[in-house]
């Protein structure tokens, strides 16, 4: 084993945080109200979504940003469908947080940078923790949001385009623009780059990890959230991954 894939400290927090991916996935409908719970009731100790706005400023949690009607040949974009348009099925951040309550982590990627506002003033009228909310956009975009609120937590989602200055600097404008995380596919991390960018003052999530194998090596790494598909196969790991002081 080199140096740099050494095991690291455990993080500040008593045990990473377990993201279900757009609900429990692996055993029912993504990004519905019957997956979230599922993945609560499995031990997901975060939920995670991605978010759309309607064309009436409603943030709803699909992932590929278009729905199919029967009545249709295409999908129509979730931004020019009102609210009262979209298909049951289709939940809401309020209705999310009115079914589930508040009490997990719960990331948030905001496919639509001006949907941070709608979120945040969601989030406050369920009287959720803002806390405990991530904010996740590609690159620097979460650079645009700390003003919106302190308190809450962002996200960088960085991917190879956005390092043109290298790891360095790119780290040091996050954490100068008070994001909170660096969010990578699991095959990016490695013992190095998760020193680095616990150094540089940010948390290190780490996502797409599927297998027992690869979620216990981002916990070895010193991740402090993973992000799975597999909720019971997540929840085990976590429970067996010792909580630092």
């Amino acid at each position: 084993m080199s140096a740099a894939d050494a095991p690291l400290a455990a993080p500040a927090s008593s045990r990473p945080i377990g993201f279900a991916h757009r609900g429990a996935r692996a055993d029912a409908p993504e990004n519905t109200l019957a997956a979230f719970r599922l993945a609560l009731e499995l031990g997901a100790t975060g939920l995670e979504t991605d978010v759309w706005l309607t064309a009436d400023g409603v943030p709803v949690l699909h992932h590929g940003g278009a729905v199919r009607f029967r009545r249709l040949a295409r999908a129509v974009p979730i931004g020019r469908l009102a609210a009262v348009d979209l298909p049951g099925w289709l939940p809401s951040l309020e209705d999310l947080l009115s079914e589930c309550g508040s009490a997990y982590d719960l990331s948030l990627d905001l496919k639509d940078v001006r949907s941070a506002e709608a979120v945040l003033a969601v989030v406050r009228s369920q009287g959720a923790d803002p806390a405990r909310l991530w904010l996740c956009g590609r690159g620097l975009a979460p650079l645009h949001w700390r003003a919106l609120d302190p308190d809450v937590r962002l996200v960088s989602d960085t991917r190879r385009r956005h390092l043109g200055e290298g790891w360095g600097a790119h780290l040091r404008r996050l954490a100068d623009g008070g994001v909170d995380a660096v969010n990578l596919r699991h095959r990016r991390w490695s013992g190095q780059l998760v020193r680095q960018v616990h150094d540089a003052g940010l948390l290190a999530f780490g996502w797409d990890a599927q297998t027992t194998a690869r979620l216990t090596e981002l916990l070895r790494l010193g991740c402090d959230a993973v992000y799975s598909d597999h909720v019971r196969r997540m929840a085990m790991v976590l429970q067996q991954h010792p909580a630092s002081p």
